[in-house]
């Protein structure tokens, strides 16, 4: 019976040293391909600069979600297309072109927001400031037919809703200044009255908003709106009136974000009454509905635990006005490159791994939430969820709650020989209440349901000037504000990291990494 039993010792020891063993010679074959055949910068060449700017709803989305499946099954892995949802109608962004016609030409540099209307053609007309009042309007009603009108405010992105909701709105406001303009004479008349040494009462403000008038001023037959941008300019998408449109009711009045810079040139001339013209060629295309978009998801069956899950992943779409190089294509790329690499290397994780390309991000977790929706069952399952989507800078730290710390030193002791300029280090987790609702980004839904949603700390530790903010759904957000260094290692660590994860010998414990959630009395 003691040799029986010190047999089994000997046999279980063989086949855990023998698994260890197999399991650094993966993780040595991840960083050799990190180093030597990293491929990120490939697949973001693609979508960003093959396929462009990726809105659901756009013949880019779908070509990068085909591409992207097309890629995990050369890999070797199995592919989900998980339908998230569809969107009524498509839209499609061409070139764009606009110029100032006068003594002082130049060409405009402006963008619209998606789901808006182009020009029809090359359009040309005078330029007139909005009307605030239905005293201006009226005043200016017979020139504003093939006008482009100047409208107040600075652009935030958004375009100017015009739904009826929108257009009550203005009325009132409109009705509403009526009465403000007799109170204001009034006034006026009173301070005549009280004279030089009287006191005088201060007029009331007007009541206003960006385009006013905008209803009437559509119908008078104007061009188009144009409004101040800050630079670098960023442009959103139509989000009040998307889910109501139609093939038959498409917008059609081009909502114009024009450099803040040459805004204040324009605007100037126009309150001179100068004699000049702006024309712009504005090709955006839209295509019946409605359209379905899918989370593209590759799976890495797992050998041991294969109902157990570890996910990583990022969002697939981006705004049109740049081409989601960054956002989020320094998140979509590596984890795409983590799981080719584990692939190349022989990975046969003991848990299932699924790399998650999220559908419909920017347009309010729609991918994400949909999966999180459809999948109760599997939430407990899950082990961690990783979400990168905060730019190219390099993944070098993890907090982690204290219970994770022993197992996560041991799988991120290799991530300290890869490169010495991007030391790794495991911090301790500040305990935070799990969310009432969801964050900005697709870690959020998950997070809500109490699945660890632990993820990369990053710096841009070679000091590259790397601003965040100046890319975020802006014109800039392009291939080449990516940081290749920072993307190919940050690839490596996921897939070191992620594969560790999946190997462990049981699920990471959920109840320690949220704090406890307090109880009134």
């Amino acid at each position: 019976m003691r040799k029986h039993f010190t047999f089994l010792l000997i046999l279980n020891f063989i086949l855990l040293t023998g698994s260890t063993i197999a399991q650094k010679d993966v993780v040595n074959k991840i960083i050799e391909t990190g180093k030597t055949d990293n491929q990120t910068m490939q697949h973001l060449d693609v979508l960003s600069n093959r396929f462009g700017g990726r809105l659901i709803g756009s013949d880019a989305y779908e070509n990068s979600a085909e591409w992207a499946a097309s890629k995990f099954k050369e890999w070797g892995m199995q592919v989900q297309m998980d339908e998230a949802g569809t969107i009524p109608v498509g839209f499609n962004r061409g070139p764009w072109f606009g110029k100032l016609l006068a003594e002082n030409g130049m060409d405009l540099h402006f963008a619209t927001p998606s789901y808006t209307s182009g020009t029809k053609g090359l359009q040309t007309g005078h330029v007139l400031p909005e009307p605030k009042t239905q005293d201006e309007f009226n005043r200016m009603k017979g020139r504003l037919k093939g006008a482009w009108v100047l409208i107040t405010g600075k652009s935030d992105g958004w375009p100017v809703d015009y739904s009826d909701k929108a257009n009550h709105r203005r009325d009132s406001l409109v009705a509403a200044n009526i009465d403000i303009r007799k109170k204001n004479s009034e006034i006026e008349a009173e301070n005549r009255k009280a004279g030089k040494e009287g006191v005088k009462k201060e007029l009331l403000p007007l009541a206003d908003e960006p385009a006013l008038f905008y209803k009437q001023m559509k119908d008078a037959g104007i061009l188009g709106i144009i409004q101040s941008a800050p630079v670098p300019i960023r442009v959103l998408y139509d989000r009040k009136n998307i889910d109501s449109m139609t093939f038959e009711n498409l917008p059609t009045l081009p909502d114009i974000k024009l450099d803040e810079h040459q805004f204040a040139i324009v605007e100037q001339m126009a309150k001179e009454r100068r004699n000049f013209f702006l024309e712009f060629d504005i090709r955006n295309h839209f295509k019946p509905g409605p359209i379905k978009y899918y989370n593209v998801i590759g799976v890495i069956p797992g050998t041991k635990y294969p109902d157990e899950l570890v996910m990583m992943g990022g969002h697939l779409d981006a705004y049109d006005v740049g081409t989601g190089g960054v956002d989020d294509g320094s998140g979509a790329t590596p984890t795409m490159e983590a799981a080719r690499m584990i692939m190349k290397a022989g990975g046969k994780p003991k848990r299932t791994i699924l790399v998650c390309l999220w559908a419909g991000e920017e347009f309010g977790l729609l991918g994400s939430t949909s999966w999180v929706k459809k999948n109760k069952d599997k939430l407990s399952k899950i082990s961690n969820l990783f979400n990168r989507d905060g730019g190219p800078t390099v993944a070098n730290s993890l907090s982690v709650p204290d219970a994770w710390k022993d197992d996560l030193e041991k799988i991120c002791e290799p991530l300290n020989g890869i490169n010495p300029d991007f030391p790794f280090t495991i911090k301790k987790l500040e305990l935070r209440p799990k969310p009432k609702a969801a964050w900005g980004t697709d870690s959020g839904p998950f997070a809500v349901e109490g699945v660890p949603t632990m993820t990369f700390g990053t710096e841009d530790t070679k000091g590259y000037n790397f601003n965040y903010g100046e890319i975020w759904h802006t014109e800039r957000d392009l291939y080449n504000k990516s940081i290749p260094e920072y993307q190919e290692h940050t690839s490596i660590v996921t897939a070191i990291v992620v594969l560790g994860i999946a190997n462990l010998d049981h699920l990471l414990a959920k109840d320690v990494y949220y704090a406890p959630e307090k109880t009134e009395k």
